[in-house]
């Protein structure tokens, strides 16, 4: 595991101190006039944040631009690099079902829920609500990525319109589905939902990989 870093973010979306590389890229991306630096202890963080960013950023700023983009230029072109992307894993159907979301751009898994008995349609469909939530409550103006159609439809109709039977042992994967069908129908968002283009980009960067 490397090192603990803390990232000091001057002007941005939201100014403060960051423990992890992508919230502070949540931060930063498209933020015209973004300024920030990584640090190695929280007290050095601490100290700058309460500085000029003038006294410790400059070529280094640059520098860390450039890496920034380097990494993210293994995705298509097509792609918007600071979005989520979300899937949903399942062995069986149903069977033990679990689902993420995922930063594009840094690939840093964002949120992790399961293992719960379910369907793959039903974890793409929560694990895409989980997103539009979560993207509210934080104030972040990026898109969400979804491989399934049938999630997408699902959100925008408001209802998952699964057919898995409700049991005793489904009783808290229904209650979730209520809780998410609820959000949808009392929330506004202006979030994009798009789909990711499997056939032409690759596995969606929120895959389980067990494929």
């Amino acid at each position: 595991m490397g090192k603990q870093k803390f990232y000091v973010v001057w002007e941005g979306v939201s100014p403060g101190i960051y423990t992890s590389w992508t919230e502070c890229q949540l931060q930063i991306k498209g933020y015209e006039g973004a300024k920030f630096k990584s640090f190695n202890t929280s007290e050095e963080a601490e100290q700058a944040f309460q500085s000029s960013p003038y006294a410790y950023i400059g070529r280094n700023a640059s520098k860390a631009e450039s890496k920034r983009k380097a990494s993210s230029e293994t995705l298509p072109a097509a792609v918007i690099e600071n979005s989520l992307a979300v899937d949903a894993a399942c062995s069986g159907n149903p069977g033990p079902m679990e689902y993420r979301g995922v930063h594009v751009a840094s690939r840093q898994e964002i949120f992790h829920f399961g293992p719960m008995k379910g369907t793959n349609n039903i974890g793409e469909f929560l694990a895409l609500v989980h997103g539009l939530a979560l993207l509210k409550q934080k104030g972040f103006d990026m898109p969400v990525y979804s491989d399934s159609v049938n999630a997408i439809s699902w959100v925008r109709q408001k209802k998952c319109k699964t057919k898995l039977p409700r049991t005793e042992e489904t009783e808290q994967l229904f209650l979730l589905i209520e809780r998410a069908e609820k959000w949808l129908k009392e929330n506004k968002y202006s979030t994009q939902i798009l789909k990711w283009e499997t056939k032409e980009w690759g596995e969606i960067p929120a895959d389980f990989g067990r494929k």
